[in-house]
């Protein structure tokens, strides 16, 4: 079990882990867990640092930390994907970029949006239950991460293909089970809409990603993340929404 957790720790994060772990596979079953760990620091940090910055340096600071800490794992998965997907491009020249461990124009801005889009959405968020909110932005995003690779093919013979290839359905299913749990945490209405919001983004990428390539890799799972950590922090800013 903890060499199950220390692997998710060390897929995830960039911090040290001096032992044997799990294959990527196995130890995703403890994902979301490390994204609700990741989610619970940015809150404590985001709520510590409200009381002496505006909020908006706190939440920058946050983003920073999130990104940071992950060693924008998901970050350059998202760059990846807009540079390889731009219109016009054959499959041998997305697969060929997607291997490029290069970042070109598309994918700067796509970094430089999504890091706007979770800063402004942190710093206006109409919660008040900080920390529920910021667990389901990390925990939900890497379940669905775990359940995307579990119901595609893999594209290609790289981190995508030896995480799907090591991954097992009740692996997938507790993943997915901790995902909606911290998603309805935040409520029944706000959880709803996540879950579904998830759901649909799942389908639509899975669609995007077969039609384009063929199957998913690395990059296409960290797109994802990163699609649904944006989706999840908006939806907390919808002043017009009552989710209590």
């Amino acid at each position: 079990m903890m060499r199950t957790l220390l692997g998710a720790i060390s897929f995830l994060t960039i911090i040290p882990v001096n032992a044997k772990t799990a294959a990527p596979g196995r130890a995703a079953v403890f994902f979301p867990l490390v994204g609700a760990m990741l989610g619970a620091a940015g809150a404590g940090i985001f709520i510590a640092l409200g009381r002496v910055l505006p909020s908006t340096i706190a939440a920058l600071i946050v983003v920073a930390f999130w990104a940071g800490i992950s060693g924008v794992l998901h970050e350059d998965g998202l760059a990846d994907a807009a540079d390889a997907f731009r219109a016009g491009r054959s499959r041998e020249k997305m697969t060929a970029i997607l291997k490029d461990s290069r970042i070109g124009t598309y994918g700067a801005v796509a970094i430089v949006l999504s890091v706007v889009a979770r800063w402004q959405a942190l710093d206006h968020l109409a919660a008040t239950n900080v920390f529920a909110v910021l667990i389901a932005a990390q925990a939900t995003p890497r379940a669905a991460m775990v359940v995307l690779a579990w119901v595609s093919r893999p594209a290609g013979t790289g981190l995508g293909y030896a995480f799907t290839s090591t991954l097992t359905t009740p692996v997938a299913l507790l993943a997915m089970a901790q995902g909606i749990a911290a998603a309805m945490a935040c409520g029944v209405r706000p959880g709803l809409a996540i879950v579904l919001g998830s759901y649909l983004a799942l389908r639509i990428g899975q669609w995007y990603f077969y039609r384009r390539i063929g199957g998913i890799n690395g990059d296409c799972l960290g797109a994802t993340e990163q699609i649904l950590e944006i989706f999840i922090l908006v939806l907390f800013t919808c002043q017009a929404c009552s989710w209590r």
